[in-house]
């Protein structure tokens, strides 16, 4: 599937600042990235997870466990480089 339109698809109904994901993988050199998301967009995960692989040479991972806002995230250990989570308030660990 053509990469700009999985992105228009998957930012029509939410702004999911999938270019600002794209930068921050690319900045950290991230080469294995958690996404998480609440109950309500889990159903986006893996085109999101496909387009940012596409646009990235990192893997993605996705949390599927509870998500309960930006405090509430997965206790990954050091394997993973970075963890974005989408739908929550600017949370910074």
């Amino acid at each position: 599937m053509n990469k700009e339109f999985l992105r228009e698809e998957l930012e029509r109904e939410y702004d999911l600042e999938l270019d600002k994901a794209v930068n921050e993988i690319k900045k950290k050199n991230a080469k294995l990235v958690c996404i998480q998301f609440p109950e309500g967009l889990k159903d986006k995960a893996t085109k999101v997870a496909e387009y940012l692989e596409a646009k990235t040479e990192a893997k993605c991972l996705i949390w599927l466990g509870t998500c309960f806002g930006g405090c509430d995230y997965p206790d990954l250990g050091k394997e993973v480089d970075l963890l974005i989570q989408f739908g929550h308030a600017y949370f910074v660990v």
